[in-house]
């Protein structure tokens, strides 16, 4: 098949396991081999992990919101469909600090393991610079 579908209301919808932030794998669920893909619905109060990667660029694309990111040591507000690239090796971290859900949609390429209960330590330690639970200072 040349393309596949997923319709909204069958997606699946899940808490992340570090930070419980409500997203779902879009390329998962579609089967994507060459790319990952997530929804990301931030609630106020929320924040993703703080972390980097080892080969996977990342595109975050804010869907619904105001905006937050943290990219190595700059803060980034972004409204509505504003989009910014992260490499690899850049420290990132989305945030709610406003008093409304944000939506964001993230695709990142070469895909890449991350999911800490699969994780070595030495993994998680470079993947995520200050723990994968860290929160970022408007948020502690």
């Amino acid at each position: 098949m040349a393309y596949r579908v997923l319709h909204a209301d069958d997606a699946y919808w899940r808490r992340s396991n570090q930070m419980s932030v409500l997203n779902t794998d879009l390329g998962r669920q579609l089967d994507a081999q060459s790319l990952g893909a997530r929804f990301w619905r931030v609630e106020p109060g929320q924040a993703s992990t703080r972390h980097r990667h080892r080969t996977q660029e990342e595109l975050y694309v804010l869907l619904e919101g105001t905006g937050r990111i943290w990219t190595d040591d700059e803060l980034l507000t972004l409204a509505p469909l504003s989009a910014v690239l992260v490499e690899p090796a850049s420290v990132r971290q989305l945030f709610n600090d406003t008093d409304a859900d944000q939506l964001w949609l993230i695709v990142g390429a070469p895909p890449e393991a991350a999911n800490t209960l699969e994780m070595t330590e030495a993994d998680i330690a470079w993947y995520y610079p200050d723990g994968p639970k860290a929160l970022p200072p408007e948020l502690s």
